[in-house]
């Protein structure tokens, strides 16, 4: 079986906010921007790899979704509980100073884990965990 990650989703709550995370402090590209104000649906991806990328969309938007589960996303996206995206590096250090310089909200700085990888962690506007890692 040949299978790998093509694309993944992360909600948003502020399009313009999330895009400059992903383009201005990650580097990543844009791939398309679909949609107007907060029903935008943008696809990003880091450069040179075409074939892995992140649609940011607007939370609960799915007419199959009640208010109550609604207000349940809100609450895990502002708590930073809701979603996690885990990057790779060659060097974690490195790309932790460059995302720093830019403002971005810091929720762990690099340290080694005892499971075998360096990694850092960032908070995306939105509320979701961006951790680094680069593998030893």
């Amino acid at each position: 079986m040949d299978l790998a990650i093509h694309t993944t989703f992360l909600a948003h709550t502020d399009p313009e906010a999330s895009l400059a995370f992903y383009r201005d402090s990650l580097g990543f590209e844009v791939r398309n921007d679909v949609g107007q104000g907060q029903m935008r649906w943008i696809t990003v991806g880091p450069a040179g790899q075409a074939g892995t990328s992140i649609v940011l969309h607007p939370p609960a938007v799915d007419p199959g979704i009640t208010d109550t589960e609604r207000q349940t996303i809100a609450e895990m996206m502002a708590k930073g509980t809701f979603a996690t995206i885990v990057l790779s590096t060659p060097d974690v250090d490195a790309i932790f100073e460059q995302v720093q310089k830019t403002g971005a909200e810091v929720v762990q700085e690099p340290i080694d884990q005892p499971y075998g990888v360096r990694d850092c962690a960032f908070r995306d506007p939105a509320g979701n965990q961006v951790r680094i890692n680069q593998t030893r």
